[in-house]
Parts: C-alpha cells; structure tokens; sequence
C-alpha cells in the first residue's frame, strides 16, 4: 500500500532515478552488504505482497542483501530480522527500501 508521506507514481517500477533524492531503491538494486529499511512494497500483485508479508516482510524492518546470484543476479540471500532468506529478483524488485545513512 503506498505510503502518502512519499511520493508515488504507479508507473513506475524502477525507483532508482525518480528517488534517487530520497534515497529510495528496490531491494534488488541494494549493493550487498548495505543495509536498508522496507518502506513500502512496489508492486500491484497483490498475492506476491502477501506471500513477501507471510515470509516475514514489514514496514519498518532493515533488510541487508548478503550475496547476489552469478546468472542475472538471482537469487538473492537477504537477511531479514537475523533470519537468511532466498529471494528471486521480481521478488526483490516488489520491495522498496531506503538506503540507510552512512
């Protein structure tokens, strides 16, 4: 559910270059080993939100990507409230963070 405090624009999937100001990305363009915190799940399917909410997914939790997979970058190992987790990209790419201040 978009969060109206940010800004929003359904259109667009790939947050990289319309936040990059605000520090928001997919958790799919996070470099490993940098830590950031879900904001908001990026997505209109609304089963892939639900199955990412029952894995564990919430506003509010940090999310660290540990390892990006050799062949397109899949899967990712993430870690999530001390728990190591398996995402596929689109999986990843439903998941928007904001990068944590260095």
């Amino acid at each position: 559910m978009p969060n109206s405090s940010l800004p929003s624009n359904e259109n667009d999937h790939n947050l990289s270059d319309s936040a990059a100001s605000k520090n928001l990305c997919n958790l799919d363009q996070l470099p490993a080993r940098s830590i950031g915190t879900l904001v908001r799940f990026d997505t209109e399917d609304v089963a892939l939100e639900t199955r990412l909410r029952e894995i564990g997914f919430a506003e509010g939790d940090e999310v660290q990507p540990l390892h990006y997979g050799l062949f397109g970058k899949t899967p990712i190992n993430v870690r999530l409230n001390g728990a190591l987790i398996a995402l596929r990209r689109v999986e990843a790419r439903a998941i928007c963070v904001q990068k944590a201040d260095k």
